[in-house]
């Protein structure tokens, strides 16, 4: 297909609504390291030969001693990951798309374990994640299945993204919610406990964790209490509990780190979901309408989706190095990139504009909302915690966020390169922290 048939293919396929999950199926034969060679070539990030999956060899000298102090180096290593053996439960979503990119990158053994891409279009078949990663299709609220898959890939690390992330959609099916949200965290827990070979979990959370009162100007920290308000919230609320009661009752003395990671709202390319603002902007600028906005006003700590994927990593290898970093973490954008909606929907306008829009509009819908669900109007996090205890800073303003979020919605719609565009800005990215850009990734 040439790039005016992928373009109008794009656009139309903005219009479509959210494919529902597929049945099982096996997939992916390859063994982990192959896969993971293959994957850096194929992604052109080659970091030298991946270890076999029963040698990997471990990094020199780690960074063992303290954990906490500000100035403590904790970007993620390529010498870690390479050939690494990593679960990512949720890969076929927007974040563990751009998770197994990553990780691809640095010659990780990477398989994940999913339902079918939640959206049609979908960021995990745009990218080409099937090509750079092994994938086994799964529901995490099937344990017998789940437990199949970690017998198999023995993986040495766990990053658990699976869930039903909308708030608007755990109002609809709050049963389906915290079965996914809740369970599906038991399941995972359990099955790294019964398999034996996991050293490190990461489990994603979210900002909304906390009961929120809505304090003007509070950003909640990692010690305030758990009690999301709404279906979605409290499940993920219920998460970190399950989480925590593990860590202390099996995998500590197990020898697995088991941390959890509350991130803000993210944004970045190839989000399709429903009812969340920058795929909505993106959709009704494609189509030329004006976008209907519910709640201009509420603040939210809105990120580039590569800021926490970074920080997942970076929990990762330090709480695997030293177990004494274990535990909850908040992982948000500066205070002065926590902004309103109403403001997000300008940056992007602006970024749109820039990029050759034609004067994208929108309208306050604040007002028609009196018998909507529940939605907080104000919402920060501290992230202190995780600079102090690994040096970590969000890199990105929230401009930049949106302009690069922008950069890629032009390229996709225009049937441009995503693949290589999501590599350079990853590589941008990693070059702003010791990391490093990864060698073949461009800038």
């Amino acid at each position: 297909m040439g790039a005016p048939e992928q373009a109008g293919a794009a656009a139309a396929a903005l219009g479509q609504a959210a494919a529902p999950a597929a049945a099982l199926r096996q997939a992916g034969q390859a063994s982990a390291p192959g896969r993971a060679g293959a994957a850096a070539a194929a992604l052109g990030l080659t970091h030298g030969g991946a270890c076999d999956a029963g040698g990997c060899e471990e990094r020199d000298g780690g960074r063992g001693g303290k954990c906490a102090g500000s100035g403590y180096d904790a970007s993620p290593t390529s010498n870690f990951w390479r050939g690494r053996r990593v679960l990512v439960t949720g890969d076929t979503g927007f974040k563990g798309s751009w998770l197994v990119r990553i990780l691809a990158g640095m010659g990780a053994a990477v398989c994940g374990y999913a339902l079918a891409p939640p959206t049609e279009p979908s960021l995990y078949a745009i990218a080409g994640i099937a090509d750079v990663a092994e994938h086994i299709d799964g529901d995490v609220r099937d344990y017998d299945c789940l437990r199949g898959a970690i017998e198999r890939v023995q993986p040495e690390v766990v990053l658990h993204l699976a869930a039903q992330p909308i708030v608007l959609d755990g109002y609809r099916e709050p049963r389906y919610t915290y079965d996914v949200n809740v369970m599906g965290t038991v399941n995972v827990l359990e099955a790294a406990r019964a398999a034996g070979c996991v050293r490190s979990i990461v489990n994603v959370t979210t900002d909304k964790v906390y009961l929120n009162e809505e304090r003007p100007g509070y950003g909640y920290v990692e010690a305030d209490r758990l009690d999301g308000f709404d279906p979605y919230s409290n499940s993920k609320s219920c998460s970190e509990l399950v989480t925590a009661t593990y860590a202390r009752s099996f995998l500590a003395e197990a020898g697995c780190a088991v941390s959890t990671a509350r991130a803000g709202n993210v944004i970045g390319g190839g989000d399709f979901a429903p009812d969340r603002i920058i795929p909505d902007c993106v959709r009704a600028a494609a189509a030329g309408h004006a976008l209907i906005v519910r709640n201009p006003a509420s603040t939210r700590p809105y990120q580039h989706v590569l800021e926490p994927l970074f920080a997942y990593l970076t929990i990762a290898e330090r709480q695997w190095e030293n177990p004494s970093c274990a535990g909850a973490y908040n992982v948000g954008p500066n205070e002065s990139d926590c902004v309103t909606t109403g403001e997000l929907v300008e940056l992007f306008a602006r970024a749109w504009d820039a990029r050759g829009g034609d004067g994208f509009s929108w309208e306050d819908a604040s007002s028609a909302r009196a018998d909507a669900p529940h939605e907080a109007a104000f919402l920060k996090l501290d992230s202190t915690k995780m600079t102090e205890t690994f040096g970590w800073q969000p890199q990105w303003s929230i401009a930049e966020a949106v302009d690069k979020t922008v950069a890629w919605s032009r390229v996709w719609l225009a049937g441009g390169d995503v693949r290589a565009l999501m590599d350079r800005q990853i590589a941008a990215y990693a070059a702003g922290s010791p990391l490093g850009a990864p060698s073949g990734a461009g800038a």
